[in-house]
């Protein structure tokens, strides 16, 4: 759940947010961490909830069971591949390092045009900020080209990630 409060206060925002907008939540089937916090509350607003977990997860217990739907699929790059499919807008939250590896692979499918679909980072408290710096780092050495920044929306505030999201959709 992260070291600070705010963390849990923005996935449950999330999960509200994406309910009041009439949005799905495809996500990676868990009920725990922040994700599970994000499911719960968007089931609770009335979402749909599409989880898809891994069997290695599964058998583990960790799968949310009061999905609207949950696939559990072979292993990660199904998952991730499954995921991606079902999306139409990646967004992550503070996390770990599944999560900055799930960020890059979309990044990375964005970059070589294999998918348009929009990338954003919830910020919440600034978290965000030595990878944005990164980013910007990996630009001015010339390892990233200039124009695969905008490839990255990144947002303090849940609504305002939206919006830049999924346009039109209040």
């Amino acid at each position: 759940m992260g070291a600070r409060p705010e963390y849990v206060a923005a996935a449950r925002a999330m999960g509200e947010a994406l309910a009041a907008r009439g949005l799905s939540l495809v996500y990676g089937g868990g009920h725990v961490g922040l994700m599970g916090v994000v499911a719960d509350a968007a089931l609770e607003r009335g979402a749909e909830v599409v989880g898809v977990i891994p069997e290695f997860l599964e058998a583990r217990e960790v799968g949310h069971r009061g999905l609207t739907q949950l696939h559990v699929v072979s292993g990660m790059h199904p998952r991730k591949a499954q995921m991606a499919a079902l999306g139409d807008a990646f967004v992550a939250l503070p996390g770990g390092m599944g999560t900055l590896e799930e960020l890059f692979e979309m990044l990375t499918w964005a970059q070589v045009g294999l998918h348009q679909k929009p990338i954003g980072l919830l910020d919440v408290g600034g978290y965000w900020q030595p990878l944005v710096a990164m980013v910007e780092h990996m630009i001015a050495e010339g390892f990233v080209a200039p124009e695969h920044r905008a490839l990255l929306r990144v947002e303090a505030e849940v609504d305002a990630l939206l919006d830049r999201l999924v346009p039109g959709a209040a």
